[in-house]
């Protein structure tokens, strides 16, 4: 029987919403480049790198640009974006999240962060919860986007854990299947039906509690043969 010792969060639409606020930068870019980019469009966008990101607008536009100009550009981008988001505080961070970060702590979890956001640190100062995180991976340490594993994994071994003992918070399919890929037990958090492969869904944190969390753990790492595990673990 897997222990669990370590949840891992992705960090947009997870803890706090700065989609938005992505969504207004790449606007901007592409108003700046001549053509519209919608909400519909930025939905493409979830889950995946900033130059990846890049290419996806420019592509919505009809557009090719060297590889020097996609560096300014994106570079352009998040320098508007690093603007929206120095103005957050306390009032981003979603309903039930810190609560929920303070049963973890409360009952010794170890906490850690997985996002592709290279200004993940910024934010989390920002709203002021950098201390709950024991460990946190950002697109500053890693090379590869969700799908790939990389920012599970390697959240799991600077937090020393095994990645069966490890359950992912993920708001977007790339990011469900990166942690699926990590052999991770991950629970989706928004709606279920754009949520495929997670082992259970829940809508936010407002009415979800650590029984529940350790329940779907439980569940998820006996999907063989584990009758009476959680009577032994009581």
């Amino acid at each position: 029987m897997n222990e669990l010792k370590l949840a891992i969060f992705d960090l947009d639409g997870v803890i706090v919403d700065t989609a938005k606020y992505h969504y207004l930068a790449w606007k901007r870019l592409a108003q700046e480049l001549g053509f519209d980019f919608t909400e519909r469009d930025n939905e493409r966008l979830k889950g995946v790198s900033r130059m990846r990101s890049l290419e996806i607008l420019l592509a919505v536009g009809g557009q090719q640009k060297t590889e020097e100009e996609k560096l300014h550009l994106a570079a352009k981008k998040n320098t508007w974006y690093v603007e929206y988001i120095m103005q957050m505080d306390a009032s981003e961070i979603l309903p039930g999240v810190l609560p929920f970060l303070q049963a973890l702590k409360a009952n010794k979890i170890t906490i850690a962060l997985g996002s592709a956001s290279k200004n993940a640190r910024t934010i989390l100062e920002r709203v002021g919860i950098t201390s709950f995180f024991d460990v946190i991976v950002d697109g500053n340490l890693v090379t590869k986007a969700k799908p790939d594993p990389e920012v599970f994994t390697l959240g799991a071994q600077l937090a020393g854990v095994p990645p069966q003992s490890a359950v992912v918070f993920e708001d977007a399919q790339a990011g469900i299947e990166a942690a699926l890929r990590a052999g991770m037990t991950v629970i989706g958090v928004g709606d279920p039906q754009l949520l495929q492969g997670a082992h259970h869904v829940i809508p936010g944190f407002s009415s979800f509690g650590f029984d529940e969390f350790l329940d779907i753990f439980i569940t998820a790492s006996c999907a063989n043969d584990c009758q009476g595990a959680k009577s032994r673990l009581e």
